[in-house]
């Protein structure tokens, strides 16, 4: 998040790093990978065969709160010498660990990749694989896992990264809380609740402001530019809040 100069915002507050098992025999692998995770800013842990990764799933089980997985995702080789990376698949579905699995292979068969499914494995890369593409699945294994555990109950507006929870007027981009102003927070939920909606600056005045407003129409154009630190990874190439210049604005 880009911290706007205004002394009165606060910076976003970044939530529990996510711990990643790493399980290959690989030295090259392993280490490629671990680079990659770390610079993404998550937690690594690493094991050589399978039966390492047992003793890290089993200390990290006991050390962790009673019923939480080891570890919030896996990523295992599928060929080990003695433990293979199906059994540990089998091992962390038979405890009901509530993680997901990502299994590598050098072997890209269809018969492979069902078998690593039908276990309960979550994702398939076959080797060679690309860094990017690999971090890319880690992420969304890990989004589509948060999200599914969300309580039910929980009234939150989701849109890529981005997570708005109504009740508690917060808001989350890439798993870290930004601080939205009250108006910034009405601007995003209406975006939100009307993604491709094109809205213009009359309309959003309506909506945010009210329709007794009598400021400057350009206190949309500024209040945009502020949300737009806030939520874009590049507010200058914004991916999210889309000007068309004549209309006004598009959410998506």
């Amino acid at each position: 998040m880009v911290q706007h100069r205004d002394s009165h915002l606060q910076a976003g507050i970044a939530l529990r790093q996510d711990r990643i098992l790493i399980v290959d025999d690989e030295a090259l692998i392993r280490e490629t990978v671990t680079i990659a995770l770390k610079d993404e800013g998550y937690w690594v842990d690493v094991a050589v065969d399978g039966s390492t990764a047992l003793k890290l799933l089993g200390n990290a089980a006991w050390q962790g709160p009673k019923e939480s997985p080891p570890f919030d995702l896996a990523i295992l080789d599928l060929m080990l010498p003695g433990v293979s990376g199906l059994d540990l698949c089998r091992l962390i579905r038979h405890h009901s660990w509530d993680m997901p699995v990502l299994i590598l292979s050098a072997r890209g068969s269809e018969t492979d990749r069902v078998v690593g499914l039908e276990i309960g494995a979550d994702d398939y890369l076959a080797k060679p694989f690309g860094m990017r593409e690999l971090v890319a699945r880690c992420r969304a294994l890990l989004r589509r896992y948060r999200r599914a555990k969300m309580p039910q109950t929980s009234s939150a507006l989701i849109y890529n990264d981005i997570v708005l929870y109504l009740n508690e007027l917060r808001v989350t981009v890439n798993e870290r809380e930004v601080a939205l102003s009250p108006k910034e927070f009405r601007i995003l939920e209406l975006f939100m609740n009307h993604p491709n909606r094109v809205w213009s600056r009359d309309e959003l005045i309506d909506q945010v402001w009210g329709p007794d407003f009598m400021g400057d129409r350009k206190t949309v154009d500024v209040h945009i530019r502020w949300l737009r630190e806030k939520v874009e990874t590049d507010p200058s190439k914004p991916q999210y809040i889309i000007t068309l210049r004549g209309f006004g604005y598009r959410f998506g």
